[in-house]
């Protein structure tokens, strides 16, 4: 997707999700396209800025999107349905983000998963290893396992990068440098921080985290919501 608006790139990162508002180069054409990870290809935008919407493959945020584009290309999926909506939003993410994942709003978490969603957050630089998790929650290892992925929209290891992930964000947009970002949040070096990075979005982190991008950080407010029976079998 490109627009005309001329302003620096931008970075948008909740949990488990980033967006990433390229460089303004003119004139705008719209086009969405959901491209699974590892598939070889080239976009030719044109003139005009491009945005990104990154998701881990194998989450439910994933397979959302994907049930909301109208045209199947292969491996690719094109056309999402509120395409031209999405369009007025590209400056506002949780709105844009509303309306590529669908309406979230209903879907509460279990207590019990919220509870170890949180732990992870607060000190992702902590190795969170399944079985305390799994035992603080009064849950079996695989139990706990399903019912995270469920509720979090992606799996527990993957939840553990994103929190390191987000917290160098949260470090670098309050002034950190890349390199301590990274150690504090976890990483073994700034160049394991490198490496996960390439590996997540396909691009290198010094390429992106430039003084020209303006990096936001921002809360996952869905997560927030919690059922109150504590859902499900223990």
């Amino acid at each position: 997707m490109t627009t005309t608006t001329a302003e620096c790139r931008k970075v948008w990162l909740w949990p488990g999700r980033a967006t990433f508002l390229g460089p303004d180069e003119g004139s705008w054409r719209r086009r969405s396209a959901l491209i699974p990870a590892r598939v070889p290809h080239r976009i030719e935008a044109g003139a005009g800025r491009m945005l990104f919407h990154y998701l881990d493959p194998g989450s439910a945020h994933a397979t959302g999107v994907r049930g909301r584009m109208t045209e199947t290309l292969g491996t690719i999926a094109a056309t999402h349905l509120a395409e031209q909506a999405m369009l007025a939003q590209v400056h506002d993410p949780n709105e844009f983000s509303r309306l590529a994942l669908g309406d979230t709003s209903n879907c509460a978490v279990d207590p019990r998963i919220r509870t170890a969603m949180d732990a992870v957050l607060a000190a992702p630089e902590r190795e969170h290893d399944v079985a305390s998790c799994a035992a603080a929650a009064g849950l079996s290892r695989s139990r706990f396992l399903h019912l995270f992925s469920e509720n979090a929209g992606t799996s527990f290891r993957r939840f553990r990068v994103w929190a390191r992930l987000l917290r160098v964000g949260t470090a670098i947009e309050s002034g950190a440098s890349v390199t301590t970002a990274a150690t504090e949040a976890g990483f073994a070096s700034a160049s394991h921080f490198s490496d996960t990075f390439r590996r997540m979005f396909g691009l290198s982190a010094t390429t992106l985290l430039t003084s020209s991008t303006q990096l936001i950080t921002i809360p996952d407010h869905r997560s927030r919501e919690v059922r109150q029976d504590g859902g499900g079998e223990g």
